[in-house]
């Protein structure tokens, strides 16, 4: 869950603690969100998307949130019995698949130091020149150009005009959409920016994700206006179309402020 202080900076609560049983993930995550590099690159992407675009936040804080909802939500499904095709494709490990989600999901935003605008496009050869220098301390180089592969292949995906053809893009491409809390608008909001990305997404109070009962995942939103809407049936619903886990996760979203009750509910 995405909160703001009384100073007004965005914090972030993980829903759960990840913990991979062979330790694979539990060794690189630490080095990811240690390096230099990357951590200069969330930083940095943050300035053509918010400081001159007025956009919503895709910095450290965006990037954190998507990492923790992909991995929690690869975590679902994998409890759920679901099958992961990426690396398993590519001859890769079981272990293999949390990897991928976590440095998709950290990376899959950087092309924005080039330019907001087709920055997904613009990820991909950034991506690979930093892939190609932190994946070697981790894999022979059979695996460098496999793991490259499917990382490259989620981060692509994220974009709606690109469709994931692994579930773990698919994760990736829904992840990015379920940071849609309030505290992502804060800047351009009180800069005086009231486009319908910012005011839909100061009308989302919380995301959490859960166990579904009749699906593997059950995500719950809830709005405070019906402005949220506009998160959850467009840049949700056109996240999820496709993403090869149309049928495997259930979205709830209420209005909970009684004095509107444009829209009550709304689910996908």
């Amino acid at each position: 869950m995405a909160s703001e202080t009384e100073g007004g900076r965005r914090e972030y609560e993980p829903e759960a603690e990840h913990s991979f049983p062979d330790g694979k993930l539990n060794e690189i995550l630490p080095a990811i969100i240690e390096d230099p590099e990357i951590s200069t690159y969330l930083e940095a992407q943050n300035v053509n998307a918010v400081t001159r675009k007025g956009y919503n936040d895709h910095g450290p804080m965006h990037i954190e949130i998507v990492r923790n909802r992909a991995l929690r939500l690869y975590d679902l499904l994998k409890r759920g019995g679901v099958e992961f095709n990426g690396a398993r494709d590519q001859g890769l490990e079981e272990a293999d698949e949390p990897v991928i989600v976590a440095l998709a999901a950290t990376i899959h935003d950087i092309g924005h130091v080039v330019h907001r605008d087709n920055h997904a496009y613009y990820s991909i050869p950034l991506a690979a020149d930093l892939l190609d220098r932190f994946l070697p301390r981790f894999y022979d180089t059979e695996g460098v150009v496999r793991m490259k592969a499917e990382v490259l292949h989620a981060i692509l995906c994220h974009h709606t005009e690109e469709d994931p053809l692994t579930r773990e893009a698919g994760v990736i491409r829904v992840a990015d959409a379920l940071d849609m809390e309030r505290g992502r608008s804060r800047i351009p909001y009180e800069k005086g920016g009231r486009g319908i990305n910012t005011l839909s997404s100061q009308a989302i109070n919380s995301v959490t994700l859960k166990e579904g009962d009749d699906v593997p995942v059950l995500v719950e939103i809830e709005m405070v206006n019906a402005a949220g809407v506009y998160q959850v049936d467009n840049l949700l619903k056109a996240k999820l179309h496709r993403s090869r886990l149309e049928d495997l996760i259930r979205i709830v979203a209420v209005n909970t402020k009684a004095e509107d009750q444009l829209v009550e509910r709304i689910e996908l």
